[in-house]
């Protein structure tokens, strides 16, 4: 074999499997190009050698093939490239999260404002939520001042959110799911995806929740 210089002996770390320049230790490969072009089926010391010219390391892209295909490339770039599209993968396949934020028709102007905090915040973080109105009494009588309210939400939040299930009662409830937008990272900015998400309210059983600060100063009014 050509012998190859020490300086081009870049060798992945251990537990990287891929082979190149002199760890690859078969007679013939199916070499390609810097720039994508097929060279054919070559000696291992022919690939080695262009390599080596080029500055540019040999690596098995296709150990299964017969014979195995090789590219000429920089190595450094090329896995960290790789490891790029595998962060991308990762992101994409990340679990939805499903927050919930309750509130009463009556509910004051002050708290009314903290759960649309929350909400921006939770889109924000890429997060669905689910907006949940609760009636008590003789408020189940009035289901437009529900969907009114989830309406208003739904134009105050500025075109973070789409609407993926409209306003749908069931019992003393009406719910609405909210999704981010595909203007959020224009509307927001990447950099704002850092910020900590608050808790949401799904944690807070129903019945605790009528009781809450909120709800009481709704009665009042």
């Amino acid at each position: 074999m050509v012998p190859v210089p020490r300086r081009f002996d870049r060798r992945p770390p251990e537990r990287d499997t891929t082979r190149i320049n002199e760890r690859i230790r078969v007679p013939q490969v199916r070499l390609i190009g810097a720039d994508g072009e097929q060279l054919g089926i070559v000696d291992i010391n022919d690939a080695l050698k262009r390599a080596q010219e080029a500055e540019l390391d040999l690596v098995e892209v296709a150990p299964g093939s017969k014979p195995p295909v090789t590219r000429l490339l920089d190595y450094s770039k090329y896995k960290y490239e790789q490891e790029q599209k595998q962060k991308q993968a990762r992101k994409h396949q990340q679990q939805v999260n499903i927050r919930e934020i309750k509130l009463r028709p009556k509910i004051a102007t002050h708290d009314y404002e903290t759960k649309k905090g929350h909400v921006e915040r939770f889109l924000k973080h890429r997060d669905k939520v689910k907006v949940t109105i609760m009636f008590r009494g003789r408020e189940q009588a009035h289901p437009e001042r529900g969907r009114d309210l989830l309406q208003k939400l739904f134009e105050d939040l500025g075109g973070l959110a789409v609407i993926e299930s409209a306003p749908l009662q069931e019992g003393r409830n009406m719910s609405m799911l909210l999704g981010p937008s595909k203007e959020v990272d224009k509307i927001v900015g990447e950099s704002q995806g850092d910020e900590p998400a608050p808790a949401d309210d799904a944690s807070v059983p129903a019945d605790d929740a009528a009781a809450a600060p909120d709800d009481a100063s709704a009665e009042a009014s």
